[in-house]
């Protein structure tokens, strides 16, 4: 699912911003509706659960799917951040979480909350690749932006890190690209 997420930073990067939107949010306020008829049992809430059980994290049973949080956060990104900035804050959660996850999984060791050192690292370094072949955003403003979406991954928040990954460290590096 991660994978095929990176139609959205592709897509964005191909179209203009409204249009990026015009596709982007009828999808992400699609996937919240079905989601909120999931969770508050609705007509067509026995389908949903049935189609989307086999895919579902364990939390995801009693909360919004990570497909709602990338797609909200996505948007929010393409609306409120300049195109490299959203570009780079949707590409860090996408590829980031899947180095994570793969990492974390073979080789994580040391024990950071519920997330591994060696998963964090894989997500830092894979953050810091895209920081360095994105086009027109600056390195150090990428690097930095990497950071912070390593840290807020790392860290086990309440917010679901789909969507405070890109939001947070969109937001660190649309500050630092305005100054």
């Amino acid at each position: 699912m991660h994978l095929f997420a990176l139609t959205i930073p592709i897509g964005y990067y191909l179209l203009p911003k409204k249009i990026a939107l015009l596709i982007l949010v009828p999808f992400a306020l699609g996937s919240i509706l079905v989601d909120i008829i999931r969770l508050r049992k609705l007509p067509l809430a026995n389908f949903f659960n049935w189609f989307l059980g086999p895919i579902l994290r364990e939390h995801e049973s009693y909360s919004l799917t990570g497909s709602s949080h990338i797609l909200s956060a996505s948007a929010l990104s393409i609306l409120f951040f300049d195109k490299k900035v959203a570009i780079a804050a949707i590409v860090y959660v996408i590829l980031g979480d899947i180095a994570a996850a793969l990492v974390g999984r073979v080789y994580g060791r040391t024990k950071i909350e519920k997330k591994s050192l060696e998963g964090s690292l894989a997500f830092l370094s894979i953050c810091l690749l895209v920081a360095l072949v994105l086009p027109g955003l600056p390195f150090w403003i990428g690097a930095i932006g990497a950071l912070v979406a390593t840290a807020v991954e790392a860290l086990s928040i309440p917010i679901d890190d789909n969507l405070s990954v890109p939001i947070l460290s969109g937001l660190v590096m649309q500050i630092l690209l305005l100054l």
